[in-house]
């Protein structure tokens, strides 16, 4: 595997935004046009080795609910366990210690089926002690929608963030051959496929749940 450099990457990504459908590849073998990231503010969100992804306006938090454990077998929708939020222009979504929220990136990102795409939190953000992803660390190939974001404050102060506020970056990364059945092919289990805005777990729809006497 190769993680792809800026220059990579705005090949990839101008060719795509200029509607360009020549069936050329470059030096790594990936199709140029490949990748989508919409809307790309400025060039300068293009690192070296990666892309930064802007903070979306929506955020999901767990409620105080009178129940001993969340069971992912549960019948209730898990949903139903957190409340959403919209965060007015100019204005922060506070996370406080210890809590957890979910958020997207403003950008939707299309990852063609010969990369792999990884989310890397900020450091200026790890200094704060926010962590912008727990577990979804990556980015199967084959996936479009906006980016979930797993956010916690393991810090001892509140912390303010602002909707626009660079605060992951994406990682792109070549395989060694395109993905057999990438993210939202019909034999796979793609739950968040084309996603818009921050989603619930839908843990109980996993196939060894679903088949295991639930």
């Amino acid at each position: 595997m190769a993680i792809l450099s800026d220059k990579t990457i705005k090949e990839n990504y101008q060719k795509y935004f200029l509607q360009v459908k020549e069936n050329f590849k470059n030096d790594l073998g990936i199709s140029l046009g490949a990748i989508v990231i919409d809307p790309l503010k400025d060039e300068q969100q293009i690192q070296p080795s990666s892309v930064d992804m802007r903070l979306g306006d929506e955020f999901k938090v767990f409620k105080v609910i009178r129940k001993p454990y969340i069971d992912p077998k549960d019948e209730e929708d898990i949903a139903e366990y957190m409340e959403s939020s919209t965060v007015p222009e100019g204005e922060a979504f506070i996370i406080h210690p210890n809590e957890f929220a979910l958020a997207t990136t403003q950008e939707y990102v299309k990852v063609p089926d010969d990369l792999v795409a990884r989310v890397e939190g900020r450091s200026s953000m790890g200094r704060l002690g926010v962590t912008m992803h727990v577990t979804a660390g990556y980015v199967d190939p084959g996936f479009e929608g906006r980016i979930t974001l797993e956010i916690s404050n393991i810090g001892a102060m509140p912390v303010a963030l602002y909707p626009g506020q660079r605060v992951c970056q994406l990682v792109f990364e070549t395989m060694t051959t395109p993905a057999e059945l990438p993210y939202g092919h019909p034999k796979r289990n793609s739950k968040y496929m084309k996603q818009l805005k921050p989603e619930s777990s839908r843990v109980k729809l996993d196939y060894e749940l679903k088949n295991n006497g639930s």
